[in-house]
């Protein structure tokens, strides 16, 4: 079978992405795979580095400025009609839409050629493009169960995002890379990059007063932060570090994190069954992290603090009763684990298969 998968802009839509595609290689050992992304966004280097056939189309978002808005209906046409020639000498079975504005002119193109498309949401609240282009799905894969309200579509099927199941086969990791006990108790302080620097300050202020407590914290400081944070005289059971390559190791032996509501990070707390304080980052669109985050919340898998209400009483309070009181925390890990899917490759692919076969059907009858 012939794949074309689109997704770009951030590691949010381009990770799952990629991970379908691992999927996808595993279980159709002829698959072809042709990868449409932007010419100049993290996808276009991330995305052939990894033997990935890959075409790149100019694209922007949409916007309220003239201009940029301009720009968005003149590249959609230019590249709907460009991807209508790709995909005339790839010849795809299907298309696959993982997020991001440049899967607007894909998926247009598939739509005019009567090839089947299949949409994949990571967030709560579905994104610009995944929203404009679900009329022309077959079918609409959402990580969320508050997200299927959001499409009419007749196919809107509960996957879970990919990243929960590639989280699954991280074997634990090593506390002793990390100068950490093996026999304390680790919050995970990680707030990704998106306004990192405003929370980081606040915890960094706050370092001194970990001292005393019988847990310890690694603090995930972000590469810009890091050097200024490491002049900071740190009490003993706080270790910093400015970034974590395999993160899905640590996340094995971490007892409680505390980070941002992304897509990415919450199908793999909830996968793990990891109980969370989450601080949602206000700076992305349609505020679709405290959304998220409210989800867990609502459920008691989480504590959610607005990044506006941040205290450091109300934080170590928490933590200390999160860290101390087992029934609590207990109930918080499997409100998690209840949430959590961890089969959400198997199930994407699962609906893949229905789609061609659907096609297979049609193209039999005709």
């Amino acid at each position: 079978m012939r794949y074309i998968v689109s997704a770009g802009g951030t590691g949010g839509h381009i990770y799952p992405a990629l991970s379908i595609i691992d999927k996808i290689k595993e279980e159709d050992k002829d698959a072809e795979i042709l990868y449409i992304g932007t010419t100049d966004r993290m996808e276009k280097d991330i995305v052939p580095n990894m033997q990935i056939e890959y075409e790149g189309i100019k694209m922007n978002g949409l916007s309220k400025n003239p201009k940029m808005m301009f720009n968005f209906v003149k590249n959609t046409l230019l590249g709907t009609a460009k991807c209508k020639k790709i995909m005339k000498k790839f010849k795809p079975d299907i298309v696959i839409g993982v997020g991001g504005y440049i899967t607007v002119p894909v998926v247009l193109a598939a739509r005019s050629l009567k090839v089947k498309v299949l949409l994949h949401e990571q967030n709560s609240i579905p994104g610009k493009s995944n929203l404009i282009l679900s009329k022309y799905a077959d079918s609409v894969c959402v990580s969320m169960e508050s997200s299927r309200k959001y499409f009419k579509n007749k196919n809107v099927v509960l996957t879970g995002n990919p990243r929960g199941e590639e989280i699954q086969k991280f074997k634990k990791g090593n506390k002793k890379d990390y100068d950490l006990s093996l026999s304390k108790k680790l919050v995970l302080i990680t707030m990704g990059s998106l306004g990192a620097s405003t929370i980081n300050k606040k915890i960094v202020d706050l370092l001194d007063e970990f001292k005393n407590k019988p847990y310890e914290v690694l603090l995930v400081t972000g590469k810009d932060n890091y050097d200024e944070i490491a002049k900071t005289k740190l009490p003993k059971n706080v270790k910093i570090v400015p970034y974590i390559e395999k993160m899905g190791e640590v996340l094995k032996f971490t007892d409680l994190i505390i980070t941002r509501a992304g897509a990415t990070i919450i199908s793999e707390i909830t996968s793990l069954g990891i109980p969370s304080i989450l601080i949602p980052s206000p700076y992305v669109a349609n505020n679709h992290q405290e959304i998220n985050a409210n989800d867990l919340g609502e459920t008691g898998a989480s504590v959610v603090i607005k990044e506006t209400d941040f205290d450091g009483t109300y934080l170590f309070n928490e933590i200390d009763k999160i860290l101390s009181d087992k029934e609590y925390y207990k109930k918080m890990m499997n409100a998690a684990k209840k949430m959590g899917i961890t089969d959400s490759n198997t199930r994407i692919y699962k609906e893949i298969e229905r789609l061609l076969n659907d096609e297979k059907l049609n193209k039999h009858n005709r």
